[in-house]
């Protein structure tokens, strides 16, 4: 997939034979400013990018041995005259400032691609901050990618459930397009639609930019058409269920949503499929591509997704959000269901940390979330996700970057300027263990329970992708079997 911005680092041949342009004569003790620089639009990932780091797998799961990156962005127009301590401690409350002196002692904050030695620097319009961090990414199912088709213009792939599509929070390595380009050699992929990470299914790439538009008009016009195949609680009923609630975005961050008067139109058919005296297979027909718009749906009528882990909770209330009644607000609702899933340790499911919480909501955009706006139409089942990183955001002239990580032992930071390195977490050596622990990541000091390969499950699969010139379609999972039973 093409991406512009930072995360190529390429210029073209104009850009690079470009002649610098001239400093002009400083005022005393006035800071250079370099101007913004061209970003040049359209570059897919690069070797560099795959070679970050690797997998090892373990357990059932794909892991990625954690690495370091830098997040970019340049100076926001309501940082202009604050100083860089004052934004830490107003915008990036996560963590102590003692935690960013000792990140700019260990020259892991740049400004300018200058080292930042004082925190009390002023910033200015087109300041360009970099933000060096050490990344864990959570894992996912260890179960490969299947390439469903293959032709000049388009990659067809059968996506495992627990996958993103696209880097985005804190997944990167552990996504489609790092996997596809990584192990398939499939490098300048252009994604057409998405899938929420926990689904499963057909999942459409277009090989050049021309295929893409070609099929995005037919997603725009509403010319192609879904079919998913889910598991609900209880006995779906036998005749056709036309659901046209509209739906509402409770939470971009958490990614949550709920029907409401107030959300955008949609429509949804379900036709019941089988039963096993517990629960139903449900073929579902979207009409639209609203966020959730299938599991909301199935909510609102009581039959959840039978392993859903946002609207198959009990935060929900007694009913579970049959027919939209809640009796909470939208805060409590939140609240309820991160607290039920801190509870179980499971926050990692919901694509969500500690530290996302912790983040001031003012900067959704610059904090580690696990939020993605689509550039594209949504698909009805499209979970939390962000601007894959590197990309712009359409309404700010800026890149996305994200905050430092959390807070650890400071009397030890106080006095560590350099990148450590030793053995895991587990005390393991070989091939599981190449990770490099790093003195000022909380990550490496923190013990996290693994989930289990049925947790990255959720029963909702995208069968079939049809347009006006193809038809792919996936075979049925198994849990969608008449006579399975869990």
């Amino acid at each position: 997939m093409a991406e512009p911005g930072p995360e190529s680092g390429a210029l073209g041949e104009e850009e690079a034979a470009a002649p610098a342009p001239k400093k002009r004569r400083l005022a005393a003790g006035e800071r250079y400013v370099p101007p913004p620089r061209k970003l040049k639009a359209g570059v897919s990932f690069s070797a560099e990018h795959f070679a970050e780091t690797s997998y090892y797998f373990e357990g059932g799961l794909r892991k990625v041995r954690p690495y370091y990156y830098d997040f970019r962005t340049y100076c926001k127009g309501r940082w202009v005259g604050r100083s860089l301590l004052h934004v830490f401690s107003t915008e990036f409350r996560a963590q102590p400032l003692a935690f960013y002196r000792a990140a700019a002692r260990a020259g892991r904050l740049r400004l300018n691609e200058e080292p930042v030695r004082d925190l009390d620097v002023v910033l200015k319009n087109n300041d360009f901050l970099r933000n060096t961090v050490h990344r864990h990414e959570p894992p996912v199912t260890a179960q490969p990618i299947q390439i469903l088709a293959e032709d000049d213009e388009v990659v067809v792939v059968d996506k495992p459930s627990s996958l993103p599509v696209h880097p985005c929070g804190r997944f990167r390595h552990n996504t489609v397009i790092f996997i596809l380009g990584k192990e398939h050699n499939l490098k300048e992929l252009h994604t057409i639609h998405r899938l929420d990470r926990m689904t499963s299914g057909v999942l459409m790439f277009a090989k050049t930019v021309e295929v893409s538009k070609r099929i995005d008009e037919q997603v725009r016009e509403r010319q192609l058409e879904k079919e998913y195949v889910c598991r609900v609680v209880g006995e779906f009923p036998e005749h056709e269920v036309v659901c046209e609630e509209p739906i509402l975005v409770v939470s971009y961050k958490v990614g949550v949503c709920r029907v409401d008067p107030k959300g955008k139109p949609c429509k949804t058919i379900f036709q019941k499929l089988s039963y096993n005296g517990k629960t139903s297979v449900v073929k579902c027909l979207p009409r639209t591509g609203r966020t959730h718009q299938i599991r909301v749906h199935l909510q609102y009528l009581g039959y959840p997704i039978v392993n859903d882990p946002i609207y198959n909770m009990e935060a929900w209330g007694p009913e579970k959000g049959k027919g939209g009644k809640i009796g909470k607000t939208d805060e409590e609702l939140l609240k309820a269901l991160v607290e039920e899933h801190r509870s179980k340790q499971s926050l990692d499911v919901l694509g969500i940390s500690e530290e996302d919480l912790n983040t001031n909501a003012e900067n959704q955009d610059y904090s580690n979330s696990s939020e993605c706006t689509e550039s594209v139409q949504a698909d009805p089942t499209n979970e939390n996700s962000c601007p894959a990183e590197g990309t712009k955001d359409p309404e700010r002239n800026e890149t996305p970057a994200c905050t430092l990580d959390p807070d650890t032992n400071l009397e030890t930071l106080e006095k560590t300027t350099e990148l450590g390195s030793c053995e895991n977490k587990s005390g393991q050596t070989g091939e599981n263990c190449s990770e490099e622990k790093d003195p000022l990541c909380v990550e490496c000091k923190t013990s996290r329970r693994d989930p289990s390969p049925k947790e990255l499950v959720m029963y909702l699969h995208a069968l079939r992708y049809k347009g006006a010139e193809f038809d792919y379609c996936s075979k049925m999972p198994e849990w969608a079997m008449e006579d399975w039973e869990e």
